[in-house]
Parts: structure tokens; C-alpha cells; sequence
């Protein structure tokens, strides 16, 4: 070499077995000879202090030379001194891209590879490394002698790097071997990446084959021509520049460039079989484990949690809510802010009504005295009607691991639990209020049916319960001849609608009520037609006014509610409750309203949420609430 250096040595030899198990076989490193590589400290790659100057390699049979020099840093003339007094008698090289054959379970040979970087250590790491006295040779203005340093090799994850006194703990996977740099040109002035192909499919399986597709259209977003083989090293240089202190870029990629296309086809070329290049190309690359298939026998493999997925070369998936909470999926929740903001707030808990039956008044008449000396009867004795209603207790209570927390960092995890507890508190007050919680007696989470009463279920006086005969219904619209009249949506419509209205009349509510009823039983109404087709009611306005109602709340969590009576045993399907929720009073006292507590265990590492609240409910007058069910068939089941 006539260029001037400060000191040369063996970067790395070959045939000599390292301690962690590989040998470098000859060749493995001659696409780097010539190549300029940063020479380092001890493969420090942390500060730019640690880069001492450069190295040059010269690809020989035995190994790769390095002809070093220093720069002009502080740290650069240290080491210089540092050598040339000779305290430094070993080099390693960091070298990536490797390709190996696996010859046993703890062995490995390296075929083919490419040197990042040569670095002074302490100690190398292969015994055959030493100072050869008679190799000295001139490199200065004044002639003086240099050592020339020899080094084994030690290896990291898919890397070289190799000094006895920093060795990695990751094991290295073996790899398939590439062909010389000098091989690839010679072939690429022969033939074209296109005629090669061509070659090439016509050995190819129709398994292998749809794999060199897949390939080329994930390629195609980044073009593709002719010209990538001579494009190749000047983008791996571009790489080396941007990551040469980047050890976990510069281990492995895990993804394919449109030169790695070119990289497959070339080793293809070599082994005969395009089918091991791909699984030697994705064993160092990180696509796939040691042993592994790339390319399963058949065609990809389509179960995700096999490494080779087909899946793995698609584009990267991206969260359409990126750094906001998951959308919950939810029945619809905003009945239940309607039914709970419109209930009346009472300052207490324990609510008491009283009332006098004097339903039947005409039976108390006044009466005429008949004669002179004659007896007066009393008129009659009239019912007084008294409940009372205690409080209960209603909480939810969670916790949330601290990792979870911590480790959550794209939406506030807390905040967005927390939301969630206060949601299914609401919706459990709302539904004991209207229907129940649904839990048996025997439930110890059961909230008490005399705690909060359900309107649903009360008692006759102050919930009137009417029951829809749909055959009267029909006989009585369509006459004798049935089947040639109205459909069923109009007999259940006007069913329904008649029952509402003829219990209205007795109805002895606040003001005028709202009409709570499940979905299916308004598009009942909406879908119901005369005998000329026409739909009876054109909007929800429409079917509001004619029930004479405040509004109409269709409920999902309605659908298939169902009781059995307890004096008769028949079972009935809830359709609809019409109710002013004002006459239905809340009471809580202070300190029972909706509250929220923290507290974090130190011993299971959780923050624990409590959200409770302490409360009544009840109807507080009678007569004020209509209910409108169907009886339920044996033969109807629980439909």
C-alpha cells in the first residue's frame, strides 16, 4: 500500500475459531477491501471523541489488513503514543450483515459479512492474535517502527464485535452466504437484473414464485430498475454514515429496501435455489428465528403468530385515534341522563308518603235522617295508605395496576377507567329505576326493590299495569275477515295506542308524562298502514301527539324485559312505560351523593376507585305511572 499510515494490522483472520463459537471463513470479507472504515476506541460509539481516525482495509487470503491512522484530536495523538509504545497490541473489528451456516446447536461458520468499523481494545479475544516484530513496516517521515497488530474475533447479534473485555450477551443466529462484490459485477456486465430473473423463475416452484411477487410489489413503492446494483453500496454508505454509532440500527433491519430485492436474487443465483435465499436473507435480517422457514412448504403461512406471516410485508398499521382513548362500544346511554336528571331531588333519604283511599266514595255517601227518635248509621271507614322508603348504598369499585399506569402513555388510563365507573354507576341507578337491577333476591349485590323501587313492578296504586290483546285488536278492526285487512303493525300499533289512551283517563300523574318504550315497539308505529298502504303516522312528531305525550325515549336495554306475576304465574314482555319522572323522587342526604375515593396499595401495587353514592327512590304519587305489556305464550318462549 503506498498510501502513508500510521500503524497496520490484521483486522481480523481467518479459519480461527473465536471463543463464542464462529469461525470466519476465508472470503467472508472480501466485498471490503478497499473500504475506508472509522477506526474507534474500545467500540465506543457513544461520543465523537472516541473516533481516533480511520482504517483501511486490504482483503487478503488469510484475513483483512487494516492500514490505520490517526487524526489530529487530543484522543487521537493519545493513541498514537499509546501504540507506538506498544500497551495496545490488539484490534477488533464491528462488522453487520452477516451470513452463516449453523454446523451445531453452539457453533457457527460466517460466510459472508461487512466491517463497520476497526477499534483498539485492551485484549483480543482469539488466541491466535499477537505482534509480529518482522512484519514492521515504514509508514512515517522518519521511518520509525510500528507494530503490526493481529486479532481474532468475537460476536455479537447478528454483528461482529470482537475484544475479550466487552462481549454481548445476545446469541448470534446463523445465516446463508452471499456472493463476492467483485462476483455480482462481473455477472451484472453479462446479463440484467431482467434476463437473470427470467433464468431464475424458470426454476423456480409456483410457491417460490408468488414469494419473488410478493417482494417486488412491496418494492415498487420504492422503485425499482436495473440500475439498484450499482445504487447499492451508495446506499448502505448513506446508511453507514447516519448509523455507524447506531449499534441497534446497524445489527439488523427489519424491514426490505429495493436493493435487498437485489440482494435475494443475487444469492439465488449462487445456492440454485431462490427459496434458501429468501430464509437466509430473512434469518439476518431478523424476519425469522434459526431454523424457521421464511417460506413454508405450500405457500406463507397465514397464522399470525408464526414468524414468515404473510402479513409481515405489509405497510405498518396506524391508529386512526392516535393518542386518544379506544372508542367504547356502547348500547345507547342517553336515556339514562334523561331518566336520572329528570327524577325530583329530594334533600333526604328516608321518604314517607300517606294517603287516604277514597276511591270508593260513592259507597260513603252522606245520608238522609228518616224520621224523628230514628238511629244514625255511620257512613264507613275509610283505607289509609303509608310507605316508607329507606336508602341503600350503590358503588363501583376498581383497581388499576400501577405498571398499567406507568406504562400507558398514549391517553390518560386513569381518567379514562374513572369515565367508564361513573357510566356504569349511572346506568345501574337508571335501570333500578325504571325496571330493576334484574338480580334474584338471593344476590347479595342485589339493589333492594324496596330502596329503590322500580316503576316497572310497584305496586297497582301508584303503577297502573295494562295488557295488549292483540286478537280482540284484530277482530275488532278488521272484522270476521282478517287476513285481507290490516297487517300486524297496524293492529299492534292501534293496540297499543288505544290501551295508552283509554288508561289515561285514570291517570293521576303530574303534568304530562314522557313515554319510555323499546325501539322495535315505535318502529311498530311508524311502519303501520291503511288498507290503501299509506303509513298511519309519517313521523315520531306524529305518533307524540297522538299519545298525547311530553316525548318519546326509546330504551334498547328495554328489549326482551320480562316478569312473572306472582298471583297469577303468568309471564309478560314489557313494551312500554309512560311516566313523568318528577312524581319519582330521589332522596339522598349530605355526604350520599355520588363520591369518589382513592387509595393505593403498597402491598399489590394498585390504585384502587371507589365511586359510590347512598340513596332512595320511590314513586310519590299514586296512579301516576301506566305500563304496557304483552302476555308471553308457552309457545312463545321467551320471545
Amino acid at each position: 500500500m503506498s498510501k502513508k499510515y500510521d500503524f497496520s494490522g490484521w483486522a481480523t483472520r481467518y479459519n480461527i475459531h473465536c471463543s463464542d463459537g464462529r469461525t470466519i471463513l476465508p472470503g467472508a470479507f472480501d466485498d471490503c477491501d478497499g473500504k475506508t472504515v472509522p477506526l474507534v476506541w474500545n467500540h465506543q460509539h457513544d461520543e465523537p471523541e472516541n473516533v481516533l481516525g480511520n482504517a483501511v482495509l486490504e482483503h487478503h487470503d488469510e484475513g483483512v489488513k487494516a492500514y490505520c491512522t490517526f487524526n489530529g484530536t487530543e484522543a487521537g495523538k493519545l493513541a498514537k503514543e499509546i501504540v507506538q509504545h506498544g500497551d495496545i497490541t490488539a484490534l477488533s473489528i464491528y462488522a453487520n450483515k452477516l451470513k452463516q451456516q449453523a454446523v451445531s446447536s453452539t457453533a457457527a461458520n460466517v460466510i459472508h459479512g461487512a466491517i463497520r468499523e476497526v477499534s483498539l481494545v485492551l485484549a483480543s479475544a482469539n488466541p491466535g492474535a499477537y505482534i509480529d516484530s518482522e512484519s514492521v513496516m515504514a509508514h512515517s517521515d522518519d521511518d520509525g517502527e510500528v507494530a503490526i497488530i493481529y486479532s481474532g474475533d468475537e460476536s455479537g447479534f447478528n454483528f461482529l464485535e470482537h475484544s475479550a473485555e466487552k462481549k454481548e450477551e445476545e446469541k448470534s443466529e446463523p445465516e446463508s452466504p452471499k456472493e463476492s462484490k467483485k462476483e455480482e459485477k462481473k455477472m451484472d456486465e453479462e446479463k440484467t437484473v431482467e434476463e437473470v430473473f427470467e433464468d431464475i423463475e424458470k426454476k423456480l416452484t409456483p410457491e417460490e414464485m408468488n414469494v419473488v411477487y410478493a417482494i417486488i410489489g412491496q418494492a415498487a413503492e420504492g422503485g425499482l430498475d436495473e440500475d439498484d446494483d450499482d445504487e447499492e453500496d451508495d446506499e448502505e454508505e448513506g446508511n453507514m454514515k447516519h448509523n455507524v454509532f447506531d449499534q441497534d440500527e446497524v445489527a439488523g433491519q427489519d424491514y426490505l429496501a429495493h436493493s435487498d430485492e437485489v440482494e435475494i436474487v443475487n444469492l439465488a443465483k449462487k445456492t440454485g435455489s431462490f427459496k434458501d435465499a429468501l430464509n437466509y436473507y430473512a434469518e439476518d435480517n431478523g424476519f425469522i428465528a434459526h431454523g424457521e422457514q421464511a417460506v413454508p412448504v405450500g405457500g406463507f403461512s397465514q397464522d399470525p403468530q408464526v414468524p414468515g406471516n404473510v402479513s409481515w410485508m405489509f405497510p405498518e398499521y396506524h391508529d386512526v385515534n392516535a393518542n386518544r382513548p379506544p372508542e367504547m362500544i356502547t348500547d345507547d346511554w342517553t336515556w339514562q341522563e334523561k331518566v336520572i336528571n329528570k327524577c325530583h331531588k329530594l334533600p333526604f333519604s328516608r321518604v314517607r308518603t300517606n294517603y287516604v283511599d277514597i276511591r270508593h266514595i260513592d259507597e260513603l255517601r252522606a245520608k238522609g235522617y228518616p224520621r224523628k227518635g230514628a238511629y244514625k248509621t255511620y257512613s264507613g271507614n275509610f283505607t289509609a295508605a303509608r310507605r316508607t322508603t329507606d336508602p341503600q348504598t350503590v358503588y363501583v369499585k376498581n383497581a388499576l395496576h400501577r405498571d398499567d399506569i406507568v406504562d400507558i402513555t398514549d391517553f390518560n388510563y386513569v381518567d379514562y377507567l374513572y369515565k367508564i365507573d361513573q357510566q356504569m354507576l349511572k346506568n345501574e341507578i337508571a335501570t333500578a329505576i325504571l325496571f330493576g337491577d334484574g338480580r334474584s333476591d338471593e344476590s347479595e349485590d342485589k339493589i333492594q326493590e324496596d330502596k329503590i323501587r322500580p316503576i316497572w313492578t310497584d305496586d297497582d296504586l301508584y303503577t297502573m299495569k295494562g295488557v295488549l290483546d292483540l286478537a280482540a285488536a284484530k277482530a275488532e278492526l278488521n272484522g270476521s275477515d282478517t287476513s285481507k285487512h290490516f297487517g300486524d303493525n297496524y293492529v299492534l300499533a292501534e293496540a297499543f295506542m288505544m290501551k295508552i289512551l283509554y288508561m289515561r283517563e285514570k291517570f293521576k300523574g303530574s303534568g304530562t308524562p314522557d313515554l319510555y318504550c323499546t325501539p322495535h315497539m315505535l318502529n311498530v308505529m311508524l311502519f303501520a298502514r291503511d288498507l290503501n298502504g299509506r303509513r298511519i303516522y309519517s313521523s315520531i312528531e306524529e305518533i307524540r301527539s297522538a299519545l298525547n305525550v311530553n316525548s318519546i325515549i326509546t330504551i334498547e336495554q328495554m328489549e326482551d324485559k320480562q316478569r312473572v306475576d306472582a298471583t297469577t304465574g303468568k309471564k309478560y314482555k314489557l313494551d312500554a312505560i309512560l311516566v313523568n319522572l318528577q312524581d319519582y323522587a330521589i332522596g339522598s342526604t349530605k355526604g350520599g351523593q355520588i363520591s369518589h375515593f382513592t387509595q393505593f396499595d403498597i402491598d399489590f401495587n394498585q390504585e384502587k376507585s371507589l365511586i359510590e353514592t347512598r340513596l332512595s327512590g320511590a314513586l310519590t304519587k299514586v296512579w301516576s305511572a301506566i305500563v304496557i305489556e304483552e302476555e308471553v305464550k308457552s309457545s312463545q318462549g321467551n320471545s
